[in-house]
């Protein structure tokens, strides 16, 4: 099982950045954290590093079912969502897949609503 759903497009890296917020949006995930990889590189240890921003999604009503089944499950939230530069002009975005970190809970309903969470991820990043 892999632990990430990935997909190489064309344009800017802005415009691919705004192209996952808005359909992570319309899957029903909010973006709680950013964390700009590059620059806290840069800051923390003076390292030159590609353009490579972490989202942290959440969709509210998927996160509070499984919360309220597995207390403990934060630990795995949110799910994270990686838009980087690749060579050639070309942006990757790769999404965690929250049915394989899921695989830890014992608790077979917590591993449904996982399920329910990677199609709709799946669907935000193949409509980028």
């Amino acid at each position: 099982m892999s632990y990430h759903m990935s997909r190489t497009v064309s344009g800017t890296f802005e415009d691919i950045v705004e192209r996952a917020r808005e359909e992570l949006s319309k899957e029903g995930f909010g973006v709680l954290t950013e964390i700009d990889v590059k620059a806290t590189l840069k800051k923390k240890l003076d390292v030159e590093f590609r353009p490579y921003l972490i989202l942290g999604a959440c969709n509210p009503t998927l996160a509070h079912q499984v919360l309220a089944r597995e207390d403990k499950v934060g630990v795995l939230l949110p799910c994270n969502v990686v838009v980087q530069e690749r060579d050639g002009g070309k942006v990757e975005v790769s999404a965690m897949d929250p049915a394989a970190a899921m695989t830890l809970v014992d608790d077979p309903e917590v591993g449904k609503i996982a399920a329910t969470v990677r199609d709709k991820l799946q669907k935000a990043v193949d409509s980028i």
